[in-house]
């Protein structure tokens, strides 16, 4: 048996930033965090879909801020890698005001459910295999934009399994230019990006682009979408998830805020030492501040959820003040998780007396 939330053998995964649904992600944040930038009560809810040269980008925006989303969009797109035009087609009309009703008065923006975790098996505060593959997919991008491996394109993603707590499988897919051998590939990857993370990799199983080749990426390749990599944003898919994407909403959107006090919680009960590991969950009616539910449990499956609620305020305006939600913040969440970087606010220890 494993403890209450993970089995002995599990994997997680994670893809660059140069992924199709990853662009869409960075796209939706790059422009919310405009809106932040210029009115930092915007209530913002973006989502991009990309497809074989099409980039549309459409939602519900109430800000006073003026923004280009084609420009931003443009830009994103290349300052991750690519150099293809795309055409971009947007259609963002004004916020429903049945939404404003109770969001106005401090209610949350949507129904949902939402979790947070943290463990004390990795200076993350995140599961071993959760961190190493988000270190997996940035030294993907680090060695190509440092031109350390010159024939490296910005697609590629990475999948690790962990068993009996050791790292049994170690899988990379790389985005790479034509006429690049598999043998090169896998020696300079194997040689580059895994030993020097993994360490020894005697009894690891290497898997690099498992079918021979990937020279056709990005859009080229795959559509991309908004919100279709929220395991990969979160724990990996070792863990539950309430279903509703990051990306392109404000904190007025529990599905986004709720989750990061979550985590926020979680990590502090685990650094505290009350807990090894901690789970913790919350739901809302929309246009309610008062959750319906809060729980969080510990690894032994032990009930912290009186703690919880008498220690941190879930209603959506407390959570947005506690963790200085309405900055341009969100753009550096949208690529390599969402959790474990000590930049965000919701990654922060506090001091208990």
């Amino acid at each position: 048996m494993g403890d209450f939330f993970i089995a002995n053998t599990y994997s997680a995964e994670s893809v660059t930033a140069g992924h199709p649904d990853k662009i869409c992600d960075q796209i939706s944040d790059a422009i919310l965090d405009e809106c932040l930038k210029q009115d930092p009560l915007s209530r913002v809810a973006v989502e991009t879909f990309g497809s074989h040269g099409l980039l549309v980008i459409g939602g519900e925006v109430t800000t006073r801020a003026k923004f280009n989303p084609q420009k931003i969009a443009a830009k994103v797109y290349r300052d991750i890698g690519y150099k293809d035009k795309l055409k971009i087609v947007t259609n963002i009309i004004k916020q429903s005001p049945d939404i404003a009703l109770g969001v106005d008065t401090g209610g949350a923006g949507d129904q949902g459910i939402m979790y947070g975790y943290a463990t004390n098996e990795t200076p993350e505060f995140l599961p071993k295999a959760v961190a190493l593959v988000h270190k997996l997919t940035r030294g993907l991008e680090s060695l190509r934009k440092t031109k350390k491996i010159s024939w490296l394109l910005p697609d590629g993603k990475a999948q690790v399994t962990i068993k009996n707590n050791k790292i049994a499988t170690v899988l990379v897919s790389c985005q790479h230019k034509k006429g690049i051998a598999h043998s090169v590939i896998e020696k300079e990857i194997t040689r580059k990006l895994i030993a020097p993370l993994i360490g020894k990799t005697k009894g690891v199983k290497i898997l690099v682009n498992p079918t021979g080749s990937f020279t056709v990426g990005g859009f080229t390749a795959d559509t991309g979408l908004t919100g279709r990599k929220i395991m990969v944003d979160t724990y990996g898919g070792v863990l539950p998830h309430g279903g509703g994407c990051f990306s392109g909403k404000d904190p007025t959107k529990v599905d986004r805020s709720a989750a990061y006090m979550c985590r926020f919680v979680a990590k502090n009960i685990v650094a505290s030492g009350m807990a090894k590991k901690c789970l913790v969950s919350v739901a809302y009616a929309i246009g309610k501040a008062e959750p319906l539910m809060l729980s969080a449990q510990d690894e032994k499956g032990r009930d912290l959820s009186k703690y919880v609620a008498g220690n941190y305020d879930f209603a959506p305006l407390a959570i947005i003040k506690k963790l200085k939600l309405r900055r341009p913040i969100y753009f550096k969440t949208a690529a390599y998780g969402h959790f474990g970087r000590a930049s965000f606010p919701w990654e922060k220890l506090e001091k208990r007396a």
